[in-house]
């Protein structure tokens, strides 16, 4: 996959850990480069399910996307991951994030996120290199701090997730990678793009090195029966994110700008999913174009490739559809002459 970005896998908090295990291992077994796990509220926690995966698999990194410093102090970050990290033999990847607004007020206060977010990655980047912290920031602090146990390596891989312009700027400057969540359109990438050059010029540094993009799959022999089950998990997440994500206008923006959809029609669609009308009724491929991958195994492969051009070096797809494990076989065997 030298000249196509690399696959990866995310996976749901809502599987159990052995259904996490069965993707795990065929996507290892594909080509795909990491699995990465997203921790849902009142979902299970996505701890257990990375450990089984880390003793099921041997090479294929293992990402949690993401950890939230509102319900997880960084400190109790970088004691996880360095566990999760030795469990698997330095394959462990942290993604820190800011969390759903409407997610996080369910339990406190949502306050301050780039500040958060900011110092969550600061401590847990010197935790995880074996330093003691004496950190006072703004959100969290940490002092006189020390994880008393020998690490794998001497750095695990920080990833931050991020749709608004400052806390792009923030990854550029302190982060190892982007993580860009489901329901961002293409051109938010390009902006993205630019928006790490920036933050990483003003340390300065070199920009982070990975880019990686969520995004839902359906592969299927028929294109218009993909392009159907994508139209409703589409119409599902925009649905569910536009409501979260009220509270936070740039995240708003992220999803809306450079959809290359209409406004009028846009907004009458988000109306339309509210009051509870299926996405296969309400979105047309204009939605799916700009949300998803979904057709046959070659226009999912044409999909991918069109995303290299916007810096994305990982692309990360949620399978849907009844043969994920097929469907990952058929990708990456496609992709692996490219």
């Amino acid at each position: 996959m030298s000249d196509a970005p690399k696959l990866a896998l995310r996976l749901s908090s809502a599987m159990s850990a052995d259904a996490s295990v069965r993707l795990a291992v065929v996507a290892e077994q594909s080509g795909f480069s990491t699995v990465w796990f997203a921790e849902n509220p009142y979902q299970r926690g996505v701890l257990p399910a990375v450990a089984a995966c880390a003793g099921a698999t041997g090479r294929i990194d293992l990402g949690v996307g993401v950890f939230n410093p509102y319900n997880r102090h960084p400190t109790l970050m970088a004691m996880e991951m360095g566990a999760l990290d030795e469990l698997s033999s330095g394959r462990a990847i942290l993604g820190i994030g800011s969390g759903v607004p409407a997610w996080v007020e369910c339990i406190t206060p949502y306050r301050r996120p780039l500040e958060a977010v900011r110092d969550a990655v600061s401590i847990t980047r010197r935790l995880l290199s074996g330093q003691e912290v004496n950190y006072s920031g703004k959100m969290y602090s940490a002092n006189g701090v020390r994880l008393e146990y020998d690490l794998t390596r001497s750095q695990v891989p920080v990833h931050v997730a991020a749709m608004g312009q400052r806390m792009l700027l923030l990854c550029g400057e302190l982060a190892d990678g982007l993580l860009i969540g489901n329901m961002c359109p293409p051109a938010f990438t390009q902006r993205a793009s630019d928006r790490l050059r920036e933050g990483a010029a003003r340390v300065p540094r070199q920009p982070p090195r990975e880019m990686t993009k969520y995004l839902p799959c359906v592969v299927h022999q028929d294109g218009n029966v993909a392009r159907k089950i994508a139209r409703n998990a589409i119409g599902k997440t925009l649905s569910s994110f536009w409501q979260a994500y009220q509270a936070a206008p740039a995240a708003l923006s992220a999803i809306r700008d450079g959809n290359e959809i209409e406004t009028d029609r846009f907004e009458k669609a988000l109306a339309r999913l509210a009051n509870g009308e299926p996405g296969e009724r309400v979105l047309d491929d204009t939605f799916v174009e700009a949300y998803g991958v979904a057709g046959t195994t070659d226009d999912c492969v044409e999909q991918v490739l069109s995303l290299k051009n916007s810096g994305v070096t990982q692309v990360t797809l949620t399978m849907l559809g009844d043969a994920p494990e097929q469907n990952m076989r058929q990708l990456g065997a496609a992709l692996s002459g490219i």
